[in-house]
């Protein structure tokens, strides 16, 4: 399945990326995807305990099961000012 993933603040600056598509599996849940991103982003797992996880605009916990053509935001925690 495809998907397309947002990566928000600082996140987007470990990444380099605002957004990437990403193929995996079918039946594959948010701790998949991030496993897959955090392979590639080893620095992602200095977050992993206090990220905000999104499918097509819901927040989700990491045993949601993703589908094709889904929208996936990874955020930091929300930050007041």
């Amino acid at each position: 399945m495809k998907l397309r993933v947002l990566f928000f603040s600082v996140l987007r600056d470990i990444t380099g990326a605002d957004e990437i598509a990403l193929e995996l599996p079918a039946g594959s849940t948010m701790a998949d995807l991030l496993a897959q991103i955090e392979s590639h982003w080893p620095k992602l797992r200095e977050w992993q305990s206090s990220l905000l996880l999104a499918l097509d605009q819901t927040y989700v916990k990491r045993d949601a099961l993703l589908h094709d053509g889904g929208e996936v935001a990874i955020m930091p925690p929300v930050q007041g000012g």
